[in-house]
């Protein structure tokens, strides 16, 4: 929220929190909006209520903190929707976040935390960001997103790849290619 122009909040503990789940073609572009192959009129299904006490956790809405169903709502159908035949429907696709978040240990904030990484103005280098990631996915590569705030790189995005069914960490193809206002220089990077 820091560096975005759009109002938002931060969670509290200024952890990383779930963007989405999205489905990716290293071959080309990523999918987008898939529709069911079936001709049969599909019925919007419900977020399943036990579901929503986790996701309000690692997956908040940082722009309306009192409408978190409409963005993951948008996060299914946009990409979510792709998923398909591994993700079976939307509260499947909500239960693999949660499963991929908690069991998989695809918590950035903790894998940086056990590094000794906090949210505490300090800049480090892209190298040590990247090596304890790598630490905690079995040595696999993130895509780092980064944005400038006043001087200030800082740290807003962390990627971790996994294969197709979601268990098995992989390097990110699509790297943020160096001279993009997202790519994170060599050092003095901010989290």
């Amino acid at each position: 929220c820091n560096s975005n122009p759009t109002r938002c909040k931060d969670p509290p503990e200024k952890l990383f929190t779930v963007h989405g789940l999205w489905p990716s073609n290293s071959n080309g572009p990523d999918p987008v909006n898939c529709k069911p192959k079936t001709k049969v009129p599909q019925v919007p299904q419900p977020i399943d209520a036990s579901l929503k006490p986790q996701l309000k956790i690692i997956w908040p809405n940082v722009f309306n903190r009192s409408d978190h169903e409409s963005f993951w709502n948008k996060q299914w159908d946009k990409h979510g929707t792709c998923g398909s035949p591994t993700i079976k429907d939307k509260n499947h696709y909500f239960q693999t976040v949660i499963k991929m978040y908690i069991t998989q240990k695809q918590n950035v904030s903790q894998i940086l935390s056990k590094a000794n990484i906090n949210p505490d103005g300090i800049g480090r280098t892209r190298k040590l960001i990247e090596s304890a990631i790598r630490n905690g996915t079995n040595d696999k590569e993130p895509k780092l997103k980064c944005q400038k705030n006043n001087g200030i790189i800082e740290l807003v995005e962390v990627t971790l790849c996994s294969n197709y069914l979601g268990k098995q960490f992989i390097n990110c193809p699509n790297k943020i290619p160096e001279g993009s206002r997202y790519f994170c220089p060599i050092k003095d990077i901010q989290y």
